[in-house]
């Protein structure tokens, strides 16, 4: 017998109740916890949430998060890139099966501060959920990470 297919249905269909908290936690008017009513801004924090995780970082999920952080001082080459996507890539697949990845691209970076250069790596990430409709809208998310700075766009 075969096993059925598992697929997530949203849960935003009512406009009125919250989905989850958004991530950072102080909202640009500077309320803190602010909700999100949609489940794809709750997407886009559970990324940001999991991605810039350090794995053993939490407690009593030591698998938790992906080894972005350790990546940042070694090598900046081929395989840099290839593990940082299998780290995000199986993290993804693992934490968020509801999510499905269409583009994962990581490109290595020098980032101009204030007064020096730092080499990095710009991340960028479209994902849609996996749901039983057929219109199935990408979210576009960009992460820059260097040793002295983690940003996000989305």
């Amino acid at each position: 017998m075969a096993t059925p297919a598992v697929r997530y249905n949203p849960i935003d269909l009512k406009p009125d109740i919250a989905v989850g908290v958004k991530l950072p936690f102080v909202s640009k008017r500077g309320s803190l916890f602010d909700l999100s009513y949609s489940t794809q801004e709750q997407l886009l924090s559970n990324l940001k949430n999991l991605i810039l995780t350090r794995r053993g970082e939490r407690i009593l999920q030591p698998e938790f998060g992906t080894n972005l952080q350790d990546s940042l001082f070694e090598q900046n080459d081929e395989l840099l890139r290839e593990r940082i996507t299998d780290s995000i890539t199986s993290a993804i697949n693992f934490w968020l099966p509801y999510v499905q990845i269409s583009k994962l691209d990581v490109q290595t970076v020098v980032a101009t501060g204030v007064d020096k250069e730092e080499h990095g790596v710009t991340i960028t990430l479209s994902v849609s959920l996996n749901s039983n409709s057929n219109a199935r809208s990408e979210v576009p998310i960009t992460f820059l990470v260097t040793p002295s700075t983690i940003a996000t766009q989305d």
